[in-house]
């Protein structure tokens, strides 16, 4: 099935035979869009900007199992000007081709559900849409030195829709629904270095100095080449084979942008921009977790609308989170009303959805490292003393609980279980889960798409092995990628 989402359904002129148009904030709290799976959503609002409602409507269609259109990744890569070049880089022939005719020194071409007006651009509009499949696109060039360059691309919003382009919209968009299907995102090769992303500067990062000696070793017996790089080296990404991100993610961060070059690129890379958009979001997990039935503590998703319901349904105290928060930040304790409504106000003012959770305090939380979906290593991450959190950030400084490893054949079997759960609809890469336990019972907090791998905590039991077993990975992927290249060219 398919469905249109816009902000103003009263306002929304384009209406395409047999597809039915929901305004956003309906298909974002009404159940009945929650509950469906086979379900095309495209997202036709305003605006894709971070965590506005048109962000929204991508990212928790993704979570319920649908397909967005235009998904989280395309949303991202059209604001991200070193992707776009990425791409033009690949299309530069098609593009001088295309354009050459031109008198003008600047074009901007409008893409229609892979269609222009003109078709002499059709092959050029088919390329830009398989390569950011949003609905409606713009692309605008320039002529530089005799030679076009492209200059931006993004979403076309409904209502800025010329008149005289409205019949075509409907044309190319009722074909489009009549075929049901979507191009295919070409994907190059790689080669067999790697590069390991840090921030040298940075005060909290997945990995310790220890760990990433520990891991260029490992590489290294595996007769993998490594080289650290920073934020600086984004040019240098297609030099290697392997991508891995050792430094904290975030989506509007320059690491979402490493991980999209480098899976553009061809390269395996940990962690995937997939991982990356799913784990750093937690409306998104709350409501990927819910979906696949995965315990979580009592949780509403919170809007301007809906604030008045925290209390009544998860209680005080509570927790609240900011969406993209890591490390302990951007989590909130509200023990109060008062510190509640002051709590969501300062949220709400960033994002147009935040989550609440019910407080559930424990002396630790169960942290299981799970890879290819399978568990790799346990700890107990303990609460800083005196605090409801494993880190406290004070006047002082930071504070940390202790670290405890544990042999996976020591950890309860629900613990495992639940948290392979929960990580195996994130992908395939290498992801931290961790869960509560009361007894029998068990709940998941949240999956990271970085771990921490340090050296002296979570490598106490496994030693070298939890590295030779990470990178081992790397290589595994490396060849099975090599292999099919060399199929593929035989």
């Amino acid at each position: 099935m398919n469905l249109i989402v816009v902000n103003q359904p009263k306002n929304w002129s384009l209406h395409i035979p047999g597809v039915p148009v929901v305004a956003a904030r309906t298909y974002l709290t009404d159940p009945q869009y929650s509950e469906q799976r086979n379900l095309r959503v495209f997202n036709l609002c305003r605006s894709y900007r971070y965590q506005s409602t048109g962000y929204y409507v991508s990212l928790l269609a993704m979570a319920r199992g649908q397909k967005p259109l235009p998904s989280i990744t395309t949303i991202q890569d059209m604001k991200t000007l070193a992707i776009a070049r990425v791409v033009a880089d690949d299309l530069d022939e098609l593009i001088q081709r295309s354009l050459r005719p031109l008198r003008s020194d600047f074009f901007t071409l409008r893409v229609y559900f892979g269609k222009n007006l003109a078709k002499r651009y059709d092959e050029l509009s088919q390329s830009l849409f398989r390569s950011f499949q949003a609905p409606l696109l713009r692309a605008d060039f320039a002529r530089v030195e005799e030679e076009w360059v492209l200059r931006n691309i993004g979403p076309i919003a409904g209502n800025d829709i010329p008149e005289g382009h409205r019949d075509f919209v409907i044309q190319s968009a009722t074909e489009f629904f009549r075929n049901n299907r979507l191009p295919r995102q070409r994907r190059s090769t790689a080669s067999y270095d790697m590069a390991i992303l840090l921030d040298p500067d940075a005060e909290k990062a997945p990995s310790n100095k220890g760990a990433i000696r520990k891991f260029v070793s490992a590489a290294r017996r595996l007769g993998i080449d490594t080289e650290l790089i920073d934020q600086e080296d984004f040019g240098r990404i297609a030099e290697f084979d392997a991508l891995f991100i050792r430094e904290t993610t975030a989506v509007h961060h320059h690491t979402y942008r490493f991980a999209r070059r480098a899976a553009a690129e061809g390269l395996v890379v940990i962690d995937d921009p997939d991982s990356i958009a799913r784990c750093t979001n937690k409306v998104y997990l709350a409501e990927m977790l819910r979906r696949y039935k995965v315990p979580i503590p009592q949780t509403l998703v919170v809007h301007k609308d809906n604030r008045d319901r925290i209390v009544a349904e998860i209680g005080l105290p509570c927790i609240l989170k900011q969406p993209d928060s890591s490390f302990s930040q951007g989590v909130f304790k509200a023990n109060d009303e008062a510190e509640l409504q002051a709590c969501v106000d300062r949220l709400l003012e960033k994002s147009d959805l935040i989550v609440a959770q019910k407080f559930m305090p424990t002396p630790f939380d169960w942290r299981i490292g799970i890879l290819e979906r399978e568990a790799i290593f346990a700890c107990k991450y303990f609460m800083a003393g005196g605090h409801w959190q494993i880190t406290e950030t004070g006047e002082q400084g930071v504070r940390y609980g202790d670290v405890e490893a544990v042999p996976l054949d020591q950890v309860p079997e629900v613990v495992l279980k639940t948290a392979l759960r929960a990580a195996k609809p994130i992908g395939d890469g290498l992801y931290g889960v961790d869960v509560k336990q009361f007894g029998d019972e068990v709940c998941v907090i949240e999956v990271n798409d970085n771990p921490n791998v340090d050296a002296g905590y979570e490598d106490r039991i496994l030693g070298d092995t939890l590295y030779d077993r990470i990178m081992g990975v790397f290589l595994k992927r490396i060849q099975s990628r090599r292999n099919g290249v060399a199929k593929a060219t035989t």
